[in-house]
């Protein structure tokens, strides 16, 4: 069994900084590419970075220039650092991987449960 735990969402006033964070944890053989998305009432859930398993990543280009990946693979865990926060990246916020288990060697998506960030005007 594999899980993602997420943490540092929180409410914060516009022009500030959040650190996201997520862990992944369990029977981990392998993780292959690991990512962020976020989502708003009624909408579908949204691509905003992604660290690839080579070490590249790529952003939405809301947040070019204002969010960073980083990807740590020794300690299995991705955040994000988001700066110059604006109230429509207000969102719940999801971490996303690829992972491939002791128990099953096929590479399956993994979610984590979500954090709320709030940037107010």
């Amino acid at each position: 069994q594999v899980q993602l735990v997420e943490s540092g969402g929180g409410l914060v006033q516009s022009g500030g900084s959040l650190r996201l964070s997520c862990a992944a944890s369990g029977s981990i053989w392998s993780i292959h590419d690991m990512a962020w998305y976020r989502q708003t009432p009624g909408k579908q859930r949204d691509l905003v970075a992604t660290a690839y398993s080579d070490g590249s990543t790529t952003y939405v280009d809301s947040v070019k220039g204002r969010f960073t990946i980083f990807r740590d693979n020794a300690k299995n865990t991705v955040s994000l650092q988001m700066n110059s926060l604006k109230p429509e990246d207000t969102a719940v916020y999801y971490c996303y991987a690829e992972v491939a288990s002791y128990s099953d060697l096929r590479v399956l998506d993994y979610w984590g449960q979500g954090t709320q960030v709030t940037v107010s005007s």
